[in-house]
């Protein structure tokens, strides 16, 4: 590998390969003119990373020309397959080649070839090394001891011990193995059913594509019958993958260096397309910018007035500024993260990008500024937080909230908050918090925490850090909050869908959750310690079978232990290896071998119970908070892709109910005296999103009838009476409808049943004969995500799929299986925060003595006063049915008991 450090080398960006990473891997990001603008930036940041890793003094930006190149003379067919490039792709093309070159970068484009020769003539030709920038698999033949390759969006890095360790392959044979397996996206023919596995296997015996077509004649079976049929054309496929490496090009490497940067003409194109953060980088620019030797400097500052309010003066000045601002960019520092024991130490605002000021309030260190007294300071100020004709915006305001109850005010007027406007915009192209936010969108470097607070065990907290720090910090965080919401917006505004989506669901269910939060739930932690004390007894008696059956003692918890015992000394069959070649101990493998032998069966008993014990049993307890006396667990809105709300300290999303020690737990969790747990649960949601979806006759017409889906689909498929379904056929039946919701594929239906695969296949194709309605919905969405890049749910939540299209096989097939299962899930996921919203607002209406205390996957959970139960479970079923119209009925069951496992 090059050593970044010590060489400075060329750097040869493919920029068409990135132009259509970067369009399917950031959202739909759009400029004030409506114009799309996600691949420039998705480009420019990638040309950013590039010279800040490696510093180059010689860099190109390829890409490839319009029209016909000389490999469509060899073979009219090529790329004749390949869709049309998206319009909102086409359209960014030309302003991205006029900002790189603005910019500076030499820029190349030659016609009748590829990007990839012009990459191919310039690392021939230059005397040094060279990285590619690229995430074309083509461009491994060109890796050499000069040469290697860079994907910037994945961050790998390949020399040639990197290609060889990826493709199986030298560098030298990746022609031989693109030939081979052709290219479906390119149309270049290659040899039925042959993939990468093949193909290096093929080359690892023949070394060579001529010697595999030497030898075709010794190939048997099928295989063998598709390679001679293959010998015509794979002299052609071989010349078509070929990089051409012996360009006339007018330009050499060694005059590939950056030109003075046109910073007139770049403000006029950042302006245009809306690259606010670029802008702002660019500083004071003179009408002379772009004469010859002139540069503007490049700042990650932005230009800002931070206050510091000290005095009542100042804050009754600013006091007047925010009650008439038609939106408050608002933040809190406080001393804790846990939201049920801060303390408010300081509040920041911003009504105006550029303009903050930090009211500290609760500093305490030796020698810190008279401040504003923290009691008459909120005093004064919750009027205007309370006020729900006050707009304000903020960061994750679902914690801001929950301090401010903390000091007895209740936030109202919450009209926006970037956290969930990125969220909306694109669930996966980046983590949410304000810092990467800042980053990605802005170009912008947030003063980081640990910057003025330090790291570790002597870390300060925040009433601890002195004001000339905090100051910068927390109102830094207003203003950001302000200007992400300014770029967030707009675009969000101009999605229908999303926009209604972010307005109706995303921001009235924050305050839901922080009231889910606050009302906590108790549990039994003498229950708990019991059972903590039984299922240490319970491991001791694993233990001792397990040193039984394997003739000694030792660690079950050291995977290098049980490889030994395993696979050395009962020479069990090794199924898998990690990735440093050692025999895997991995859970799947255990349950696999645990059909068979004891052993595994015991240490998958063992782990079980460690988890439950040391995530549950012993963690709970402690867990309780002291004023409360309840355990508060903490709902995440803005991490998963498709919707779903997870949580965390503790995770009570997760706790296993397939097995009874997972129960029990659940029996810890409790009522107050006087109450009942009321827990309310679709049935069945995601499969009757499927018959919406799928309008499939079959489908529509079990659940409209309210048949059991599992016995009616396995009547279905086994072609047998209702009446006489077995109830293997229905666990098979309800594996197959799940397991097709999820994308299994037969291999993993027939590991699931433990039956052959040509018997799981078989189940398949029955099940796709008897519900036809299921495979055109699952082919449809396919082709569609591939087309436009993203799925939707019915209330327009798009998950992107930026490998959709990706050449790696195994990356595309996950992608195609999100695809199919994002929309259902996502859809469930929409709809059981709609019911939390109606069921709030019923609470809050009718003042009945309940609450919600838990939200777990598609469950609702309440703690209810005794007498007012039976209405309270009607009502409650009511609003959850009642959350969305399906073509077939949504069914809520509902339960309750003394405590969570009664109710369930």
């Amino acid at each position: 590998m090059i050593d970044k450090n010590t060489t400075k080398p060329l750097v040869l960006v493919d920029g068409s390969s990135y132009l259509f990473r970067a369009f399917h891997a950031l959202p739909p990001l759009i400029n004030s003119h409506g114009e799309p603008t996600g691949a420039i930036h998705g480009v420019l940041n990638m040309l950013d990373k590039l010279r800040k890793d490696y510093d180059p003094d010689h860099m190109a930006v390829i890409f490839d020309a319009k029209g016909k190149t000389f490999r469509n003379d060899l073979y009219p067919e090529y790329k004749a397959t390949r869709p049309p490039m998206p319009d909102d792709l086409r359209i960014q093309i030309e302003p991205l080649l006029d900002i790189i070159k603005a910019q500076g970068y030499p820029l190349i484009i030659e016609s009748y070839v590829e990007a990839d020769d012009v990459i191919g003539t310039m690392s021939k030709l230059y005397d040094g090394n060279v990285i590619i920038s690229t995430g074309d698999k083509d461009m491994a033949q060109l890796v050499n001891e000069q040469v290697s390759l860079i994907n910037t969006m994945s961050n790998t890095f390949h020399d040639i011990e990197g290609v060889k360790e990826k493709y199986g392959v030298a560098p030298n044979r990746i022609k031989d193995y693109l030939a081979l397996m052709g290219d479906k996206v390119d149309n270049i023919p290659g040899v039925p059913k042959v993939g990468p596995k093949t193909a290096v296997k093929w080359l690892a015996q023949y070394d060579t594509l001529e010697n595999v077509m030497k030898c075709a004649d010794e190939f048997k079976g099928k295989v063998g019958e598709y390679l001679r049929e293959s010998l015509k054309f794979l002299p052609l496929s071989y010349e078509l993958v070929t990089i051409k490496c012996d360009l006339d090009i007018d330009c050499s490497p060694n005059t590939l260096a950056f030109n003075p940067q046109d910073t007139k003409r770049l403000a006029e194109l950042y302006e245009r397309y809306g690259l606010r953060g670029r802008l702002a980088k660019l500083g004071n620019i003179s009408n002379s910018g772009n004469d010859e030797g002139t540069q503007a400097p490049v700042s990650t500052d932005i230009k800002t007035d931070y206050q510091t309010i000290l005095s009542q003066d100042d804050f009754d000045k600013w006091l007047k500024q925010l009650e008439t601002a038609d939106l408050i960019a608002f933040d809190t520092e406080t001393t804790s993260l846990n939201y049920m024991d801060a303390r408010i130490v300081g509040v920041s605002f911003c009504i105006e990008a550029g303009t903050a000021a930090y009211l500290p309030l609760a500093h305490d260190y030796l020698g810190v500024p008279e401040q504003l007294d923290r009691d008459k300071a909120l005093h004064l100020l919750k009027p205007l937080l309370e006020n729900p004709a006050i707009k304000k915006v903020g960061q994750n305001l679902k914690y801001d909230r929950s301090v401010l109850l903390n000091h007895g005010i209740e936030l109202q007027g919450i009209e926006h908050d970037t956290m969930l406007e990125s969220y909306v915009l694109n669930s996966t192209a980046s983590r949410h918090d304000m810092d990467t936010l800042c980053d990605r969108y802005l170009g912008h470097k947030n003063i980081a925490f640990t910057e003025i607070a330090g790291k570790g065990k002597k870390q300060l907290t925040f009433n601890q850090i002195e004001l000339e720090k905090a100051s910068p910090y927390a109102a830094e965080d207003a203003d950001m909050t302000l200007r992400l919401h300014q770029f967030f917006w707009p675009q969000l505004e101009k999605l229908a869908d999303q926009a209604k989506l972010y307005r109706d669901v995303e921001l009235p269910l924050l305050s839901v959750l922080s009231s889910i939060e606050r009302n906590g739930v108790q549990v039994d932690a003498e229950l708990l310690a019991t059972q903590s004390t039984e299922l240490a007894e319970q491991m001791k008696t694993i233990e001792a079978d397990c040193y039984e059956l394997a003739g000694e003692e030792f660690t079950l918890n050291s995977p290098m232990q049980l490889q030994k015992i395993l696979f050395e000394k009962l020479e069990i069959p090794v199924l898998r290896k990690t990735p440093k070649g050692q025999p895997s101990t991995a859970e799947d493998v255990l349950v696999e071998l645990s059909h068979e032998y004891p052993l595994p069966q015991l240490i998958l008993a063992y782990r079980s119970m460690t988890k439950l014990k040391s995530t549950y049993t012993d963690k709970l307890p402690k867990l309780i908070n002291e004023t409360t006396k309840r355990i508060h667990t903490s709902y995440h809105q803005a991490v998963t892709a498709t919707g779903r709300l997870s949580s965390a300290d503790p995770n009570l999303q997760n706790i296993p109910i397939r097995k009874k020690e997972g129960r029990r737990i659940r029996q810890a969790f409790i009522p107050e005296a006087g109450y009942k747990m009321l827990a309310a649960d679709y049935s069945q949601i995601e499969l009757r999103i499927m018959a919406h979806l799928s309008a499939d006759k079959g489908l529509l017409d079990a659940f409209a009838e309210g048949r059991d889906i599992h016995t009616a689909t396995a009547a279905e498929v086994f072609e047998t009476a209702v009446d006489q379904v077995t109830i293997d056929q229905r666990r098979n039946a309800k594996a197959i409808n799940f397991g097709l919701i999820y994308g299994m594929s037969a291999f993993g239906l027939a590991k699931q049943l433990n039956i052959s695969r040509t018997e799981a296949k078989d189940y398949v194709d029955l099940y796709f004969a008897r519900y036809p309605g299921v495979q055109d919905y699952m082919d449809r969405t396919r082709e569609q995500a591939k087309e436009q890049g993203y799925v939707e749910t019915l209330f327009g939540r798009r998950l992107y799929l930026p490998d959709i299209n990706a050449r790696n096989a195994q990356r595309r097939k996950y992608a195609e299986r999100t695809a199919i299962n994002a929309p259902m899930q996502g859809t469930a996921a929409d709809i059981i925060k709609k019911a939390m919203i109606s069921v709030n607002d019923y609470l809050l209406e009718s003042k009945v003595d309940a609450q919600m205390i838990m939200q777990v996957h598609d469950e609702l959970v309440f703690e209810i006063k005794e007498e007012t139960l039976q209405n309270f479970s009607m009502e409650i079923k009511q609003h959850m049915e009642n959350a969305a119209t399906l073509d077939v009925p949504l069914i809520v069951e509902i339960g309750h008991g003394n405590n969570w496992d009664e109710a369930h």
